[in-house]
């Protein structure tokens, strides 16, 4: 990773083809992962991974799996109750589901970051660990906005989480489900948020960032809710998160309600494009993931990327929920579970997601 200098991992042999059809333009040279993306290659040879177990971890949304160098994954995930950040580690991602779960931050009992404690991130950047949240203050549960904690400790169970302030954008409005990455020496952060003046509930920005907590700027619209997907019990794009493959960023986004409307976008851009310029982003104009009746999985999305124990496999790690029907605020519901599975590649080098898989049976089923 690029500032966090932690083993790059090759990338599968691929051909470069431009976006939407262009021409091909020959072999690429292996492109490093970023942050959260792809890290921490393992020695050739090792046994494939065990198949995934489903759901992975129960009554956690909005899930971020980090794999770092000193061979664990952390996950951290927002609990049903809004109240707190966990934390739980393993050496494999099917240890996840048993692993010692470690609250590392509570909401405070008034004032800011007293309510709404959502879609936690982990990274680890400069030598330090940050952890990126929403949250409200505890007297207005909707002014929402985005949040960073510090840690300094090679161990983010150990040592002090620093509370380093909030993520000031430009606009003063509900914001969340920030994501770092770096790409070309820079780092950038992607995040939702309510721009004034528009038909929405949140759009997708990025801008580049000073430090882990504060914003350069320019900060630049990537996509708003446009198509009738995007728009189903409200008008939604958020939890952005990007994985750098076969030349191109490929940014997944959720849209619509979090019941079964709920579903996942892409935003594709060339790796030699201005990331800033919101032309070098493609949008598809239709859901890359969504509900299944068949495999009985509804409402995926707010997705991360992570490998499996191999160091190559692509794994795509998301939220769904068993059932279709839900009374009252799908928010006050609180199944939805985290969940992982490969995720392959089309011949033109483009992710391809496939449909959210059943749950793993069990003994006696």
């Amino acid at each position: 990773m690029s500032r966090d200098r932690d083993p790059a991992l090759p990338e599968p042999p691929s051909r470069r083809l431009l976006l939407k059809g262009a021409a091909a333009a020959g072999a690429l040279a292996a492109i490093p992962a970023a942050p959260g993306v792809a890290q921490a290659a393992v020695p050739a040879g090792r046994p494939k991974p065990a198949p995934f177990v489903n759901p992975l971890v129960r009554n956690r949304a909005d899930p971020h799996i980090h794999r770092h160098k000193d061979g664990f994954y952390y996950f951290t995930a927002t609990a049903p109750e809004y109240d707190r950040i966990i934390l739980r580690r393993s050496r494999t991602l099917n240890g996840l589901g048993t692993a010692a779960e470690s609250v590392i931050w509570r909401a405070h009992p008034t004032g800011p970051m007293g309510a709404h404690i959502w879609a936690p991130e982990l990274h680890r950047i400069g030598g330090k660990w940050y952890i990126y949240f929403a949250s409200a203050p505890a007297e207005d549960v909707w002014a929402i906005r985005i949040w960073v904690l510090e840690n300094a400790h090679p161990n983010p169970f150990k040592g002090t989480w620093v509370e380093k302030g909030q993520v000031k954008t430009a606009w003063e409005t509900f914001s969340l489900d920030a994501t770092t990455f770096t790409h070309r020496g820079k780092r950038y952060l992607a995040w939702a948020q309510h721009e004034p003046g528009m038909d929405n509930n949140t759009g997708i920005f990025l801008s580049e960032m000073a430090n882990p907590w504060t914003l350069k700027g320019p900060q630049v619209r990537l996509s708003t809710p446009e198509y009738d997907w995007e728009r189903i019990g409200f008008k939604v794009n958020e939890g952005p998160y990007v994985l750098k493959r076969n030349g191109r960023l490929f940014m997944t986004y959720s849209a619509s309600a979090t019941d079964s409307n709920y579903c996942m976008g892409l935003l594709t851009a060339d790796a030699d494009s201005h990331l800033l310029d919101p032309m070098s982003w493609s949008k598809s104009p239709t859901p890359v993931f969504t509900s299944n009746d068949t495999t009985q999985q509804y409402g995926p999305g707010h997705n991360c990327f992570t490998v499996a124990e191999d160091g190559r496999t692509d794994v795509l790690v998301y939220h769904a929920r068993q059932y279709k029907e839900i009374n009252g605020d799908p928010l006050n519901d609180p199944n939805r579970h985290t969940r992982v599975q490969k995720l392959g590649w089309k011949p033109d080098g483009t992710p391809d997601f496939g449909i959210p898989v059943a749950d793993t049976a069990t003994a006696g089923d």
